[in-house]
């Protein structure tokens, strides 16, 4: 089963070096394992358009979804047998990258 492993945080401040390298560390034992799907960084907020079609108007705004402290900066796809081990996994990510993370499964 894969799982999505959402990176948060506070502030659009990239890892730091030592941060990085527990990252790319994480990264090679995810991959080691047969964990790794994909993993990547986001840009910040003030980034995102938001694209609203529903009523076939495709309206844009500028900015993230919703006005918020937190939110997502990174992400894993990760493959996991269960929510354990995918919980197991997400918990050494969070250490690794000095942050919180959430983890959800896909459907």
């Amino acid at each position: 089963m894969q799982y999505l492993v959402s990176v948060i945080t506070d502030s659009i401040d990239r890892a730091d070096p030592d941060e990085q390298a527990a990252i790319d560390v994480f990264n090679e034992q995810l991959q080691k394992d047969g964990h790794w799907v994909f993993a990547g960084g986001l840009g910040a907020p003030s980034t995102a358009t938001v694209i609203d079609n529903r009523g076939g108007q495709g309206l844009m705004t500028d900015g993230p979804f919703t006005e918020s402290k937190e939110f997502f900066i990174g992400f894993w796809i990760i493959e996991a047998p269960d929510l354990d081990v995918a919980v197991k996994l997400a918990t050494e990510g969070s250490k690794a990258c000095n942050r919180k993370v959430e983890v959800r499964p896909f459907l």
